[in-house]
């Protein structure tokens, strides 16, 4: 059981964000680059941030709180709100439609509850733990395939310093593209929503933070999916403050794909 209330401060939160994201599509210009020239941040970030955490602050119960922007907010709580209040930024900054809001519910250190908006297409995405996934309160879920010639696969890739890295991954799609119907990306929380319901057979990528694969995690395993590291091994995951900045892999997909997708990219 998740503490009362929390889906509809959930599902306001997601919808508060997406609504100011909204607000800003089309007039934000300028951009602030964190980690690299691929991890940016604008004003509608920071805009969004105070506006769900505005939601989330008025809760009847306090819970612990990591933004991507405004970092960790201990209040002793066993409960923690973990928030993107923009996932695709440089789509958004760019005027593309592939962006959104996550916020996941963790118990400890297991998310239990969490949803992903598509603000412009006004498409919610909700899970919780033994409850499985919906959109816009209608159940999901993955493809039941097991051919992956049959589906498209998601593979984001980000800007790398290390080299040997770069060419790391662009042997992993290669290998992936002779084996995939083909391989599309929106860098975004897009392309896990499109896992989530059967549009794509999977989604990888090896550049996350806690706050983009936390609800992708549970939504595709509520789904029926199976949602791994790069290697297949579980994704642990670390709430510490410390840890708030840890990077992680992720591939999540169908059942019936996983083991074929890890045999494809570690052949």
């Amino acid at each position: 059981m998740i503490p009362e209330k929390s889906r509809e401060i959930l599902q306001q939160a997601l919808e508060t964000g997406g609504s100011l994201l909204l607000q800003h599509l089309g007039r934000t210009t300028r951009t602030t680059i964190k980690e690299s020239i691929s991890s940016v941040v604008t004003e509608a970030d920071l805009a969004a941030e105070g506006a769900i955490l505005e939601v989330l602050h008025g809760a009847p119960e306090a819970f612990n709180v990591i933004c991507e922007e405004t970092g960790y907010i201990d209040r002793q709580s066993e409960y923690t709100w973990v928030v993107d209040p923009l996932d695709g930024t440089s789509n958004f900054a760019a005027g593309l439609p592939w962006f959104g809001v996550i916020i996941a519910l963790f118990k400890g250190d297991t998310p239990v509850l969490g949803g992903m908006y598509l603000p412009v297409d006004q498409q919610l995405y909700m899970a919780e733990t033994g409850r499985g996934a919906t959109r816009n309160g209608k159940p999901i879920s993955v493809t039941t395939s097991k051919n992956l010639s049959e589906h498209l696969v998601s593979y984001s890739f980000d800007f790398r310093d290390d080299k040997a890295k770069t060419r790391a991954e662009m042997e992993i799609m290669a290998s992936l593209s002779r084996k995939v119907r083909n391989i599309r990306s929106t860098n975004s929380l897009i392309d896990f929503c499109y896992t989530a319901d059967g549009r794509l057979g999977a989604a990888l990528n090896q550049a996350t933070k806690i706050w983009d694969i936390a609800v992708p995690w549970l939504m595709i395993r509520e789904g029926g999916g199976t949602v791994t590291d790069i290697h297949g091994h579980e994704i642990e995951f670390d709430l510490s403050a410390k840890a708030v900045n840890h990077n992680y892999t992720i591939i999540a997909s169908g059942a019936g794909l996983h083991l074929s997708i890890l045999q494809s990219i570690h052949s």
